[in-house]
């Protein structure tokens, strides 16, 4: 079967329950073509490509017939399109003719291989159609206001009927549909067809005596399915036969959607086995400190899963009874391929690179798009399992980008809130991604989406303003909270809602905020200040620097090494004096795209050593292992200078960890932080330093050493005001007041700005 319909006031058209049933009635039959046959010229067609809602046609006809491509690829189908091309003489020819009349206006909208005008009534008359027929052109007159030129014999209907001959399909199975007079010669062509409910009386009168023309009740979509049932092309069961059984809702209001589980499995004696975070910066444990209140919730992330193996599997288990009473682990089965391709090769290789803006280093392999399409698939449908009537889906970073799409199909009664932990880029830097317009096509289904800061938000309405027409409902002002022109990613005014589709999408920035209690306990323990102490006696005399972060080469260590190379150069007086104390937490054996970073960081580590050790002092002490967090604590405590200069960075929670210690040790420690990071913008106080200008690195660095005592103090008062003020808890209230706050009242509560 093959439908061909018109877009505006058919296929778009419609009761929202009828649009919803015929999409998925396509998209459950992939034997079924699509044919989208539409007066609009190709760059109007294309923002209803990245809508997930609307089934991708197989095919697109439009510019009244002047233009067929490929629906996927949207390549000109040939060799259809070069016997349109040779019939028309040129935009500039037929604009030039028909320049001398009065009463016609060119429409300022994309067209091709025809030309387009508003037109006075009366305006229409023989001297027009001489022109059309001088330049070998046809004119189609239509509402008594539009007026198209036209290659001669070119209109919707013969290039359907060229496009069905050319598939080699049966006329029969053709079902074609419209809603106004230009779509007329669909109908002149012979095909079984429908005119929708509410259609244009010209169009009604047109079709009257024909007997293969339905002429139906229910409007838009409901007139297309009236239309399928009617002529029985979908056999004698017909369309209620194809209905899909709504989804039971689930019992979980609040529904935590994450790539990850909040501890970790370990197979061991055939059986599995729970283990801690072994990182001790990672954001689940900031996420599971949302729920230490007791919340209730369920928290969705992935399980490996051998089908092969004997061990049963169990979609639901606990995360921690005494700790987090009333949330409960929703596990989507995976294998070890899947995760190895939907994680550590596909979102870390594509991805990953071009979010923090190094698009060179990305590889996009189509096979692997499909693995990252199907886990997501995964997510959403046990999402949807979970998730109560109304309740919040709220879902976490990049991995999860298509998980809305499927969501808003399966659950339309959910809130489906949308938390971008990673950097988002600028659109020339996005639009590298081959799929950007399925992913933002998917984003623009939540009914919220939250940033760490305003640039990142942005970014993002700069991004899908490229992918469909889009309208800002609302704007804020940055300040006070966030630096506006002092820092790479500031920002003085960003937008706090959009209108896409029909469809309203609140933004926010919101930035992550610290567990600062966790923090405090730890800074309590006995072991933690032993530690503290320890530390302090090996360290006596030295003013030490202190590096924390993951192998990545987003996170500038490499460029922090060179610099302090440069230092030490620069200041022979620090040589002796100063440590850079570096921990690098490795990556998973398996992401072998930084081994050679790894190998350029330990050459560094080993050159600036050799160069500069003595016997009682080594510059840099570099531990390339993830260390306990309570390690760590004692660590920030000690530390003089906390120096973080990714190249680019979502936030960085290494900042607040490292202020919150110092702060409650009422401490003078300095943090030196890169004005590329998110959280630069929050963190008024931090010494800002440009991390790609070595010169800069090491400048910034040399003033946080030699800063005198006073203003090290006040920078940190600042700091730990905002990082205590701000802290998680304040971060997931004001995340969700945002997303539930109904449209209509206070829509800025919560944003952060």
């Amino acid at each position: 079967m093959l439908i061909a319909t018109d877009l505006d006031g058919t296929f778009l058209a419609g009761h929202p329950e009828a649009r919803l049933r015929l999409y998925q009635l396509i998209n459950a039959h992939p034997e079924i073509k699509l044919v989208f046959v539409t007066g609009r010229g190709l760059e109007v067609v294309l923002p209803l490509l990245s809508d997930p809602s609307i089934p991708t046609p197989d095919y697109i006809v439009c510019d009244v017939g002047a233009t067929v491509v490929d629906g996927r690829t949207l390549q000109p189908v040939q060799p259809l399109q070069a016997g349109i091309d040779a019939l028309w003489p040129g935009e500039r020819v037929v604009a030039a003719a028909m320049a001398s009349f009065v009463g016609i206006e060119r429409q300022e909208v994309p067209q091709q291989r025809r030309c387009s005008y508003f037109c006075a009534p009366g305006t229409v008359g023989s001297d027009l159609r001489g022109i059309a027929a001088e330049l070998g052109c046809d004119m189609l007159y239509s509402a008594e206001r539009y007026l198209d030129i036209l290659p001669r014999g070119v209109n919707k209907g013969s290039t359907l009927d060229a496009l069905v001959r050319l598939l080699e399909i049966d006329r029969d199975a053709v079902l074609v549909a419209g809603d106004t007079l230009n779509d007329l010669s669909m109908y002149e062509r012979g095909f079984v067809g429908v005119c929708v409910g509410e259609s244009e009386a010209a169009l009604l009168d047109a079709t009257r005596e024909r007997a293969h023309v339905l002429h139906a009740r229910h409007p838009g979509c409901g007139g297309i399915l009236e239309a399928i049932a009617h002529f029985g092309f979908l056999g004698p069961a017909g369309v209620e036969a194809e209905l899909r059984e709504t989804d039971t809702p689930g019992r979980s209001e609040l529904v935590m959607v994450y790539h990850r589980l909040p501890y970790e499995e370990v197979f061991e004696n055939g059986r599995i086995t729970r283990a801690a975070p072994s990182s001790p910066n990672g954001i689940i444990p900031t996420l599971l400190s949302y729920f230490s209140d007791g919340r209730p919730g369920a928290w969705i992330a992935w399980s490996m899963h051998d089908p092969k193996k004997a061990i049963p599997f169990e979609v639901h288990t606990t995360v921690d009874r005494e700790r987090y009473p009333h949330l409960v682990a929703a596990r989507v089965p995976l294998t070890k391929d899947d995760i190895d391709i939907f994680y550590k090769r596909f979102s870390k290789e594509a991805f990953w690179p071009t979010l923090h803006t190094f698009w060179e280093r990305a590889q996009f392999r189509e096979d692997d798009w499909h693995v990252y399409l199907k886990v997501n698939r995964l997510f959403a449908e046990r999402a949807a399992a979970e998730a109560a009537e109304g309740a919040v889906v709220w879902l976490h970073d990049y991995n999860l980008w298509m998980v809305p799409a499927v969501l808003r199909e399966l659950r339309p009664d959910v809130k489906i809130a949308f938390f971008h932990h990673t950097y988002f880029p600028s659109a020339d830097v996005f639009n590298v991604l081959p799929w950007r317009r399925e992913i933002i096509g998917s984003l623009l289904q939540c009914d919220y989406i939250g940033f760490h800061i305003p640039r990142q938000a942005e970014n993002f309405v700069d991004v899908a303003r490229g992918v469909a027409p889009l309208t800002v409902l609302e704007r804020r002002n940055c300040a006070p909270r966030y630096l506006t022109y002092g820092c790479a990613v500031g920002l003085d005014e960003v937008t706090t809602a959009i209108e896409v589709h029909g469809r309203r999408i609140g933004l926010g920035a919101h930035p992550v905020g610290l567990d600062v209690e966790r923090v405090r306990k730890i800074l309590d323990q006995p072991s933690t200040r032993k530690r503290m102490a320890e530390l302090r006696a090996d360290l006596v005399d030295t003013r030490v620097i202190l590096s924390v972060e993951r192998l990545d080469y987003t996170k500038g260590t490499l460029e922090k090494l060179l610099a302090f190379e440069r230092l030490l150069d620069a200041h022979p007086e620090l040589q002796g004096k100063v440590s850079l104390m570096a921990v690098c937490v490795p990556a998973a054996k398996e992401m072998t795209i930084y081994d050679a970073l790894q190998t350029q960081i330990e050459q560094a580590v080993g050159r600036i050593n050799g160069r500069f050790s003595r016997v009682s002092w080594t510059p840099v002490q570099f531990f390339f292992r993830a260390l306990p967090f309570e390690e760590v604590v004692a660590w920030y405590a000690m530390a003089d200078v906390m120096w973080i200069t990714p190249l680019r960075d979502g936030l960085n929670l290494v900042a607040k960890e490292y202020v919150a210690t110092q702060g409650m040790i009422e401490g003078r420690g300095v943090l030196v932080l890169s004005e590329f990071a998110g959280a630069a913008a929050e963190l008024h106080g931090a010494v800002l330093t440009n991390p790609h200008d070595l010169a800069d690195l090491a400048a910034r660095l040399y003033q946080a050493i030699a800063m005198n005592d006073a203003e090290a103090e006040a920078r940190l008062r600042e700091l730990f005001a905002i990082v205590e003020h701000n802290d998680i808890h304040r971060w997931g209230r004001n995340f969700l007041e945002a997303v539930t706050t109904p449209v209509g009242e206070d829509s800025l509560a919560g944003t952060g700005c």
